[in-house]
């Protein structure tokens, strides 16, 4: 979550506060349980439209019972520049142990510079200030691979990511690997390859992210050409962890994956 949304976080800590209301007797009144309450407060979990419309209806006397208070304009003017799913999804990541991510088409969002970031929001169709904005987002997200306590991440990225023109500027490309190479010798960071004579793999039919929980759960993001969501049934996990672990046997070795990665970053002169 950025500044902003932290502000929000804020304003519902405060309110609570203003009401002299414990998190059981606010969740109570709102139709959320105290745990929920108290996981939104201390930025485990970001609150939804749905959460601040029920903030917004049992506490805000001028609420619009459709379009709901104060609460609600806050998250959607945010959604102008993350939708909803995607904030939920930053605070499953922010509250992650452990990050495993596959790609098989561009570089991990968490992994990418700044230069990197805004030619992949330019190939769209978002308005020069979206784009800034979405940059602006995604740096912001970066902060948990680069603070104090950062969050274990392995990133398994396809060879022909380290080969892919950008919009013909090989700057771009050379800076944005030579960054992987960074980002890999960190101890706590892992970025295997998986080479080009592997041939067809089950990874090649989409890219997605398995973020385990401090309580051991697992959540997945899935990205598709018109939406992404966050899976969190039984199946679909187990699903996506097997296809996980077929594609990192795929991976060459770390040291191995590191080299070719060097060897990328030599073409990009």
């Amino acid at each position: 979550m950025g500044s902003v949304m932290d502000y929000v976080v804020m304003e519902l800590r405060l309110l609570r506060a203003t009401l002299g209301l414990s998190q059981e007797e606010f969740g109570k009144a709102i139709g959320y349980s105290a745990s929920h309450v108290s996981s939104v407060e201390t930025g485990g979990r970001p609150p939804t439209i749905d959460y601040a419309m029920a903030v917004d209806r049992a506490h805000d006397p001028a609420c619009d019972r459709q379009k709901g208070g104060r609460f609600a304009r806050m998250l959607r003017e945010l959604s102008k520049v993350d939708p909803e799913w995607l904030r939920e999804w930053i605070g499953l990541e922010r509250e992650a142990t452990l990050l495993r991510w596959y790609e098989p088409a561009f570089v991990p969002g968490l992994l990418q510079t700044e230069a990197y970031a805004r030619a992949m929001f330019a190939t769209g169709l978002l308005p020069p200030d979206d784009v800034e904005q979405r940059v602006a987002s995604r740096l912001e997200r970066q902060t948990i691979v680069t603070r104090d306590a950062p969050t274990p991440l392995v990133a398994v990225l396809d060879v022909m990511i380290l080969r892919r023109q950008i919009n013909g500027h090989t700057g771009v490309m050379r800076e944005q690997v030579d960054h992987l190479v960074k980002m890999a010798e960190l101890s706590h960071v892992q970025i295997l390859v998986v080479p080009e004579d592997t041939g067809v793999y089950p990874g090649l039919q989409g890219g997605f992210i398995l973020a385990t929980l401090g309580d051991g759960s697992v959540v997945a993001h899935l990205d598709h050409q018109v939406r992404a969501q966050v899976v969190n049934g039984a199946d679909d996990l187990a699903t996506l962890q097997r296809t996980w672990e077929s594609i990192r046997g795929e991976a060459l070795p770390r040291r191995q994956s590191l080299d070719l990665i060097k060897e990328a970053a030599q073409t990009w002169t």
